[in-house]
């Protein structure tokens, strides 16, 4: 009777542990799951790029976006550029892919146009491991005129991992400007330090010899419609 007694705390203090061991395996399981997720929405256009290709511009870029832009510029009027996504991602995938930075391949990249967004995606490649990777931009005019692309959303998979995303970029915006020089008034600039930073910024930026200003812009499915007028 006694030697029972002693048995049957042991067997319970067991099947705790078998419990704990099970919730935990299911917890990985999902995140697991919820890490490889593909959303259905990325269908990206299979890469085009040939070897020896690499200074080629795809026609969509260079006849119909920059001659509008540059033709725009040029007249010193407000005008209009209409970005289609479809063509735009059969432009992307000519570019040479995959590429690499910090060890992980990126590949198959992708552009949507959202109402109200623009939803980037690509494949991440770590040590055999692939991840899908989505991150949606929210442009808004803010006083003044002034333009901040606010970073609504960042996903691996289906897990979405927003407020970590957004204070590692943050360290890592801080970091580089305190270790590599950086032209401060570069449009190149001031868009990454609106995305990683949350600076808004004046979308003023030249065309060959003429200054533009981004005015607004207004995103439906599929399409993106700049409308730009001539700056100082």
């Amino acid at each position: 009777m006694e030697h029972e007694k002693q048995k049957k705390p042991k067997t319970s203090r067991c099947r705790k542990l078998l419990y704990w061991l099970l919730i935990d395996l299911a917890v990985a399981a999902t995140v697991i799951g919820l890490l490889l997720y593909r959303p259905s929405q990325y269908n990206p256009v299979a890469s085009t790029a040939v070897a020896g290709d690499e200074g080629r511009v795809h026609p969509y870029l260079h006849r119909d976006l920059y001659s509008t832009l540059y033709n725009g510029a040029q007249r010193q009027r407000p005008f209009e550029i209409v970005v289609l996504d479809k063509p735009l991602n059969e432009a992307i995938a000519q570019a040479q892919w995959p590429q690499q930075a910090e060890g992980i391949t990126f590949s198959a990249p992708e552009v949507l146009f959202r109402p109200g967004r623009i939803v980037l995606m690509g494949t991440a490649d770590l040590e055999g491991a692939k991840f899908v990777i989505t991150i949606e931009l929210e442009p808004r005019t803010e006083e003044e005129g002034l333009l901040n692309i606010h970073v609504a959303k960042v996903k691996i998979g289906a897990m979405n991992i927003t407020p970590l995303a957004k204070m590692i970029a943050k360290r890592m915006y801080q970091e580089r400007l305190e270790t590599v020089p950086v032209d401060t008034n570069a449009i190149q600039t001031k868009i990454a330090a609106s995305l990683l930073n949350v600076e808004p910024f004046d979308p003023v930026f030249k065309v060959d010899d003429k200054w533009v200003r981004l005015e607004s812009c207004e995103i439906t499915e599929g399409k993106l419609v700049g409308r730009l007028g001539p700056a100082r």
